[in-house]
Protein backbone atom coordinates (compact mmCIF):
# COMPACT_ATOMS: atom_id res chain seq x y z
CA UNK A 1 0.00 0.00 0.00
CA UNK A 2 1.26 3.21 -0.70
CA UNK A 3 2.43 5.84 1.73
CA UNK A 4 1.30 9.57 2.13
CA UNK A 5 4.80 10.70 0.63
CA UNK A 6 4.07 8.52 -2.49
CA UNK A 7 -0.04 9.21 -2.74
CA UNK A 8 1.03 12.81 -2.73
CA UNK A 9 3.96 12.51 -5.74
CA UNK A 10 1.52 10.29 -7.91
CA UNK A 11 -0.90 13.26 -7.42
CA UNK A 12 1.59 15.83 -8.66
CA UNK A 13 2.61 13.74 -11.55
CA UNK A 14 -0.90 13.67 -12.59
CA UNK A 15 -1.55 17.27 -12.26
CA UNK A 16 1.82 17.64 -14.61
CA UNK A 17 -0.43 16.66 -17.54
CA UNK A 18 -3.15 18.90 -16.85
CA UNK A 19 -3.79 20.99 -19.66
CA UNK A 20 -7.09 22.72 -18.79
CA UNK A 21 -8.37 23.77 -15.50
CA UNK A 22 -12.13 25.25 -15.15
CA UNK A 23 -12.26 27.28 -11.28
CA UNK A 24 -15.93 27.76 -10.60
CA UNK A 25 -16.25 30.79 -8.26
CA UNK A 26 -19.04 33.50 -8.92
CA UNK A 27 -19.39 36.80 -6.96
CA UNK A 28 -17.71 39.89 -7.03
CA UNK A 29 -14.79 42.20 -5.07
CA UNK A 30 -14.79 40.38 -1.91
CA UNK A 31 -15.76 36.92 -2.88
CA UNK A 32 -13.06 36.69 -5.32
CA UNK A 33 -10.53 38.32 -2.57
CA UNK A 34 -11.01 35.52 -0.03
CA UNK A 35 -10.61 32.96 -2.56
CA UNK A 36 -6.95 34.55 -3.80
CA UNK A 37 -5.01 31.75 -1.29
CA UNK A 38 -6.92 28.40 -3.10
CA UNK A 39 -6.66 30.61 -6.65
CA UNK A 40 -3.12 30.97 -5.52
CA UNK A 41 -2.76 26.56 -4.84
CA UNK A 42 -4.57 26.22 -7.84
CA UNK A 43 -2.00 27.76 -9.86
CA UNK A 44 0.83 26.13 -8.19
CA UNK A 45 -0.83 22.94 -8.81
CA UNK A 46 -1.54 23.26 -12.55
CA UNK A 47 1.26 25.35 -13.54
CA UNK A 48 1.25 24.77 -16.85
CA UNK A 49 -2.11 24.47 -17.47
CA UNK A 50 -4.20 26.62 -19.06
CA UNK A 51 -6.74 27.98 -15.79
CA UNK A 52 -10.34 29.54 -17.22
CA UNK A 53 -12.24 30.73 -14.35
CA UNK A 54 -16.29 30.31 -14.77
CA UNK A 55 -17.89 33.62 -12.87
CA UNK A 56 -20.90 35.91 -13.20
CA UNK A 57 -20.24 39.53 -14.34
CA UNK A 58 -22.55 41.87 -11.72
CA UNK A 59 -24.82 44.08 -13.03
CA UNK A 60 -24.95 45.49 -10.11
CA UNK A 61 -23.64 49.27 -9.92
CA UNK A 62 -21.38 48.64 -6.53
CA UNK A 63 -20.17 45.52 -7.23
CA UNK A 64 -16.87 44.78 -9.63
CA UNK A 65 -16.82 41.67 -11.64
CA UNK A 66 -13.87 39.02 -10.67
CA UNK A 67 -12.14 39.82 -14.22
CA UNK A 68 -11.46 43.40 -13.10
CA UNK A 69 -9.51 41.88 -9.92
CA UNK A 70 -7.52 38.88 -10.91
CA UNK A 71 -6.41 40.28 -14.40
CA UNK A 72 -3.26 40.86 -14.30
CA UNK A 73 -2.92 38.84 -10.68
CA UNK A 74 -1.36 35.65 -13.28
CA UNK A 75 -3.95 33.47 -11.40
CA UNK A 76 -6.54 32.98 -14.29
CA UNK A 77 -6.02 33.09 -17.89
CA UNK A 78 -9.31 33.99 -19.55
CA UNK A 79 -13.56 33.72 -18.50
CA UNK A 80 -16.52 31.89 -19.02
CA UNK A 81 -19.94 34.07 -18.25
CA UNK A 82 -21.81 32.90 -15.82
CA UNK A 83 -25.78 34.49 -15.46
CA UNK A 84 -26.77 33.54 -11.63
CA UNK A 85 -29.65 32.20 -10.90
CA UNK A 86 -29.76 30.83 -14.51
CA UNK A 87 -32.32 28.55 -15.20
CA UNK A 88 -32.96 28.59 -19.40
CA UNK A 89 -32.70 24.78 -20.37
CA UNK A 90 -31.13 26.91 -23.72
CA UNK A 91 -28.65 28.78 -22.37
CA UNK A 92 -27.42 26.16 -19.93
CA UNK A 93 -26.90 23.64 -23.04
CA UNK A 94 -25.18 26.57 -24.93
CA UNK A 95 -22.82 27.18 -21.74
CA UNK A 96 -22.33 23.31 -21.76
CA UNK A 97 -21.39 23.63 -25.40
CA UNK A 98 -18.92 26.00 -24.64
CA UNK A 99 -16.92 23.99 -22.11
CA UNK A 100 -17.10 21.15 -23.50
CA UNK A 101 -15.68 22.52 -26.66
CA UNK A 102 -12.43 24.09 -24.63
CA UNK A 103 -12.36 20.23 -22.99
CA UNK A 104 -10.86 20.99 -19.43
CA UNK A 105 -9.18 18.40 -17.93
CA UNK A 106 -10.10 19.23 -14.02
CA UNK A 107 -13.09 21.10 -12.36
CA UNK A 108 -11.96 22.89 -9.34
CA UNK A 109 -14.90 23.84 -7.77
CA UNK A 110 -14.80 27.26 -4.96
CA UNK A 111 -18.76 27.86 -4.31
CA UNK A 112 -19.96 28.95 -1.34
CA UNK A 113 -21.61 26.88 0.98
CA UNK A 114 -25.28 26.19 -0.71
CA UNK A 115 -25.92 22.72 0.55
CA UNK A 116 -25.12 19.19 -0.27
CA UNK A 117 -28.13 18.46 -3.19
CA UNK A 118 -26.78 21.77 -5.06
CA UNK A 119 -23.47 21.13 -4.87
CA UNK A 120 -24.14 17.30 -6.30
CA UNK A 121 -26.43 19.07 -9.28
CA UNK A 122 -23.34 20.92 -9.96
CA UNK A 123 -21.16 17.94 -10.13
CA UNK A 124 -24.02 16.41 -12.28
CA UNK A 125 -23.67 19.08 -15.04
CA UNK A 126 -19.87 19.28 -14.94
CA UNK A 127 -19.84 15.35 -15.48
CA UNK A 128 -22.05 16.63 -18.63
CA UNK A 129 -19.75 18.89 -19.78
CA UNK A 130 -17.07 15.97 -20.11
CA UNK A 131 -14.93 16.90 -17.24
CA UNK A 132 -13.58 13.66 -15.42
CA UNK A 133 -11.45 15.02 -12.50
CA UNK A 134 -14.06 17.16 -9.96
CA UNK A 135 -11.96 18.70 -6.83
CA UNK A 136 -13.49 20.51 -4.32
CA UNK A 137 -17.42 19.64 -4.41
CA UNK A 138 -18.48 20.25 -1.25
CA UNK A 139 -21.04 16.77 -0.58
CA UNK A 140 -19.85 16.09 3.07
CA UNK A 141 -21.65 18.59 5.94
CA UNK A 142 -18.02 19.46 6.96
CA UNK A 143 -17.10 20.58 3.54
CA UNK A 144 -20.41 22.82 3.73
CA UNK A 145 -19.94 24.42 7.10
CA UNK A 146 -17.70 26.57 8.38
CA UNK A 147 -15.55 25.08 11.57
CA UNK A 148 -16.20 26.49 15.13
CA UNK A 149 -13.05 27.81 16.49
CA UNK A 150 -13.56 27.81 20.32
CA UNK A 151 -10.29 29.69 21.20
CA UNK A 152 -11.80 32.80 18.76
CA UNK A 153 -15.53 31.94 19.90
CA UNK A 154 -16.46 32.12 16.46
CA UNK A 155 -16.63 30.04 12.95
CA UNK A 156 -13.34 29.92 10.87
CA UNK A 157 -13.21 32.50 7.40
CA UNK A 158 -14.71 31.19 4.50
CA UNK A 159 -11.04 31.73 2.80
CA UNK A 160 -10.34 28.93 5.47
CA UNK A 161 -13.03 26.96 4.20
CA UNK A 162 -12.65 26.88 0.59
CA UNK A 163 -9.19 25.72 0.98
CA UNK A 164 -9.86 22.80 3.25
CA UNK A 165 -12.02 21.50 0.63
CA UNK A 166 -8.89 21.83 -1.94
CA UNK A 167 -7.19 19.61 0.31
CA UNK A 168 -5.68 17.14 -2.10
CA UNK A 169 -4.20 19.96 -3.67
CA UNK A 170 -1.95 20.54 -0.69
CA UNK A 171 -1.99 23.33 2.06
CA UNK A 172 -2.84 26.85 0.46
CA UNK A 173 -1.35 28.52 3.60
CA UNK A 174 -4.08 31.09 4.20
CA UNK A 175 -1.60 32.83 6.95
CA UNK A 176 1.17 33.44 4.44
CA UNK A 177 0.38 37.35 3.29
CA UNK A 178 2.24 36.41 -0.32
CA UNK A 179 -1.02 34.47 -0.41
CA UNK A 180 -2.91 37.26 -0.31
CA UNK A 181 -1.15 39.04 -3.35
CA UNK A 182 -2.50 40.73 -5.74
CA UNK A 183 0.49 41.25 -8.10
CA UNK A 184 -0.22 44.48 -8.49
CA UNK A 185 1.18 46.08 -12.01
CA UNK A 186 4.01 49.21 -12.08
CA UNK A 187 1.18 51.12 -13.94
CA UNK A 188 -1.24 50.40 -11.77
CA UNK A 189 0.94 51.71 -8.78
CA UNK A 190 2.27 54.45 -11.41
CA UNK A 191 -1.81 55.34 -11.23
CA UNK A 192 -2.09 55.60 -7.83
CA UNK A 193 0.84 57.92 -6.93
CA UNK A 194 -0.57 60.27 -10.01
CA UNK A 195 -3.97 60.97 -8.32
CA UNK A 196 -2.30 61.03 -4.45
CA UNK A 197 -0.28 63.73 -6.05
CA UNK A 198 -2.16 66.72 -4.57
CA UNK A 199 -1.59 65.04 -0.98
CA UNK A 200 2.53 65.98 -1.43
CA UNK A 201 3.58 64.40 0.98
CA UNK A 202 1.07 63.98 3.36
CA UNK A 203 -0.04 60.82 5.14
CA UNK A 204 -3.67 59.49 4.50
CA UNK A 205 -6.42 57.56 5.89
CA UNK A 206 -8.70 55.75 3.13
CA UNK A 207 -11.84 55.53 3.73
CA UNK A 208 -15.32 53.91 1.70
CA UNK A 209 -18.92 53.58 2.90
CA UNK A 210 -18.90 51.02 0.30
CA UNK A 211 -21.51 47.94 1.36
CA UNK A 212 -24.10 45.92 -1.02
CA UNK A 213 -26.60 45.16 1.41
CA UNK A 214 -28.51 48.05 3.63
CA UNK A 215 -28.19 45.95 6.50
CA UNK A 216 -24.35 46.46 6.64
CA UNK A 217 -24.35 50.68 6.25
CA UNK A 218 -23.37 52.17 9.82
CA UNK A 219 -25.43 55.32 8.79
CA UNK A 220 -23.94 58.80 7.34
CA UNK A 221 -24.87 60.79 10.95
CA UNK A 222 -22.27 58.20 12.42
CA UNK A 223 -19.41 58.54 9.53
CA UNK A 224 -19.64 62.16 9.58
CA UNK A 225 -19.30 62.83 13.40
CA UNK A 226 -16.54 60.02 12.86
CA UNK A 227 -14.58 61.79 10.72
CA UNK A 228 -15.15 65.00 12.42
CA UNK A 229 -13.87 63.64 15.73
CA UNK A 230 -10.41 62.32 14.05
CA UNK A 231 -9.90 65.26 11.57
CA UNK A 232 -9.10 66.90 15.13
CA UNK A 233 -7.04 63.94 16.22
CA UNK A 234 -5.00 63.72 12.76
CA UNK A 235 -3.66 66.88 11.95
CA UNK A 236 -1.45 66.55 9.08
CA UNK A 237 -3.45 63.68 7.43
CA UNK A 238 -5.40 64.05 3.92
CA UNK A 239 -8.46 61.41 3.48
CA UNK A 240 -9.05 59.65 0.13
CA UNK A 241 -12.57 58.40 -0.58
CA UNK A 242 -12.66 55.21 -2.42
CA UNK A 243 -15.93 53.60 -3.72
CA UNK A 244 -18.48 53.25 -6.73
CA UNK A 245 -19.82 56.32 -8.73
CA UNK A 246 -23.55 55.94 -6.95
CA UNK A 247 -21.26 56.57 -3.72
CA UNK A 248 -19.69 59.80 -4.67
CA UNK A 249 -22.44 62.52 -3.46
CA UNK A 250 -22.79 60.56 -0.40
CA UNK A 251 -19.38 59.97 0.10
CA UNK A 252 -18.88 63.89 0.34
CA UNK A 253 -21.89 64.68 2.31
CA UNK A 254 -20.28 62.13 5.03
CA UNK A 255 -16.79 64.23 4.08
CA UNK A 256 -17.98 67.58 5.41
CA UNK A 257 -17.29 66.35 9.07
CA UNK A 258 -13.58 65.80 8.20
CA UNK A 259 -13.71 69.57 6.45
CA UNK A 260 -15.75 71.46 9.05
CA UNK A 261 -12.51 70.80 11.30
CA UNK A 262 -10.72 74.01 11.23
CA UNK A 263 -7.24 72.98 9.73
CA UNK A 264 -8.24 69.90 8.44
CA UNK A 265 -6.19 68.10 5.51
CA UNK A 266 -7.17 67.78 1.88
CA UNK A 267 -10.06 65.40 1.21
CA UNK A 268 -9.60 63.38 -2.51
CA UNK A 269 -12.67 62.10 -3.21
CA UNK A 270 -11.80 59.30 -6.03
CA UNK A 271 -15.25 57.64 -6.55
CA UNK A 272 -15.53 56.28 -9.96
CA UNK A 273 -12.29 57.30 -10.74
CA UNK A 274 -10.71 54.41 -10.36
CA UNK A 275 -10.37 50.83 -11.57
CA UNK A 276 -10.28 48.22 -8.67
CA UNK A 277 -7.02 47.34 -8.85
CA UNK A 278 -6.03 50.78 -9.58
CA UNK A 279 -8.09 51.38 -5.65
CA UNK A 280 -6.07 48.83 -4.41
CA UNK A 281 -3.01 50.30 -5.56
CA UNK A 282 -4.07 53.53 -3.96
CA UNK A 283 -4.93 51.59 -0.52
CA UNK A 284 -1.61 50.36 -0.19
CA UNK A 285 -0.31 53.58 0.41
CA UNK A 286 -2.38 54.49 2.89
CA UNK A 287 -1.91 54.48 6.82
CA UNK A 288 -5.33 53.17 7.67
CA UNK A 289 -8.29 51.78 6.04
CA UNK A 290 -11.85 52.21 7.43
CA UNK A 291 -15.25 50.99 5.85
CA UNK A 292 -17.98 48.12 6.16
CA UNK A 293 -18.06 44.23 5.70
CA UNK A 294 -17.41 45.21 1.94
CA UNK A 295 -15.07 44.18 -0.85
CA UNK A 296 -12.96 47.25 -0.52
CA UNK A 297 -12.20 46.18 3.12
CA UNK A 298 -10.81 42.80 1.98
CA UNK A 299 -8.66 44.80 -0.73
CA UNK A 300 -7.05 46.90 2.18
CA UNK A 301 -6.51 43.53 3.97
CA UNK A 302 -5.05 41.83 1.11
CA UNK A 303 -2.75 44.69 0.41
CA UNK A 304 -1.22 45.31 3.82
CA UNK A 305 -2.99 48.10 5.13
CA UNK A 306 -3.96 48.57 8.85
CA UNK A 307 -7.78 48.72 8.62
CA UNK A 308 -10.80 49.28 11.10
CA UNK A 309 -14.23 47.92 10.09
CA UNK A 310 -17.50 47.81 11.38
CA UNK A 311 -19.86 44.49 10.98
CA UNK A 312 -23.58 43.94 11.43
CA UNK A 313 -24.23 41.02 12.62
CA UNK A 314 -26.27 38.95 9.57
CA UNK A 315 -23.09 36.62 9.46
CA UNK A 316 -21.97 34.47 12.54
CA UNK A 317 -19.15 36.06 13.44
CA UNK A 318 -15.44 35.40 12.07
CA UNK A 319 -17.15 33.90 8.46
CA UNK A 320 -16.80 37.26 6.45
CA UNK A 321 -13.97 38.77 8.86
CA UNK A 322 -10.94 39.94 6.98
CA UNK A 323 -7.95 36.79 7.99
CA UNK A 324 -4.46 38.90 7.04
CA UNK A 325 -2.57 41.85 8.32
CA UNK A 326 -3.41 44.19 11.12
CA UNK A 327 -7.25 44.68 11.73
CA UNK A 328 -9.54 45.31 14.40
CA UNK A 329 -13.27 44.58 13.73
CA UNK A 330 -16.13 45.98 15.25
CA UNK A 331 -19.16 42.97 15.69
CA UNK A 332 -22.34 43.28 18.34
CA UNK A 333 -23.15 39.64 19.14
CA UNK A 334 -26.68 39.93 19.16
CA UNK A 335 -29.46 37.39 19.94
CA UNK A 336 -30.58 37.55 15.96
CA UNK A 337 -27.25 37.38 14.84
CA UNK A 338 -26.95 34.98 11.89
CA UNK A 339 -30.05 36.27 10.25
CA UNK A 340 -28.85 36.67 6.52
CA UNK A 341 -31.17 39.26 6.02
CA UNK A 342 -30.42 42.30 3.39
CA UNK A 343 -32.55 44.44 4.90
CA UNK A 344 -33.78 44.98 8.93
CA UNK A 345 -36.94 45.99 9.60
CA UNK A 346 -37.89 43.91 12.68
CA UNK A 347 -35.03 44.42 14.85
CA UNK A 348 -33.83 47.90 13.20
CA UNK A 349 -30.79 47.02 12.30
CA UNK A 350 -29.52 46.94 16.17
CA UNK A 351 -26.82 44.96 15.80
CA UNK A 352 -24.58 47.65 13.93
CA UNK A 353 -26.34 51.01 15.25
CA UNK A 354 -26.00 49.90 18.48
CA UNK A 355 -22.34 50.55 17.92
CA UNK A 356 -21.05 54.20 18.62
CA UNK A 357 -18.87 56.31 17.61
CA UNK A 358 -16.58 56.15 20.85
CA UNK A 359 -16.38 52.49 20.05
CA UNK A 360 -14.88 52.95 16.67
CA UNK A 361 -12.60 55.70 17.64
CA UNK A 362 -10.97 53.76 20.48
CA UNK A 363 -10.31 51.36 17.61
CA UNK A 364 -9.33 54.03 15.64
CA UNK A 365 -6.56 55.20 17.80
CA UNK A 366 -5.25 51.74 18.87
CA UNK A 367 -4.26 51.27 14.99
CA UNK A 368 -3.49 55.06 14.22
CA UNK A 369 -1.25 56.45 17.35
CA UNK A 370 -2.90 59.92 16.92
CA UNK A 371 -1.19 63.48 15.58
CA UNK A 372 -2.76 65.41 18.57
CA UNK A 373 -4.12 64.45 21.77
CA UNK A 374 -7.24 66.77 22.97
CA UNK A 375 -7.50 67.89 26.44
CA UNK A 376 -11.29 68.24 27.42
CA UNK A 377 -12.82 69.85 30.17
Amino acid sequence: MPNRSQLKSAIVDENSFVRRVLIYRLGSLGDTIVALPSLQLIARSFPRAERRLLTNFPVQSKAAAAQVILDGSGLVHDYFSYVVGLRHITKLLELRRQIRAWQPDVLVYLMPARGIRIARRDALFFRSCGIKRLIGVPVTMDMQKARYIAAKQMLEPEASRLARCLAELGDAEIDDPRNWDLNLREAELLTARSVLAPLGKRPFIAFSIGTKLPVNDWGADNWRELLQRMAYLYQGYGLVILGAAVEYEKSNDIAAGWKSVQGSGPVLNLCEQLQPRESAAVVSFARLFMGHDSGPMHMASAVGTPLVTIFSARNPAGLWFPHIGRHAVIYHQVECAGCFLERCTVQKMKCITSVTVDEVMGKVKEMLPPTLTLVTV
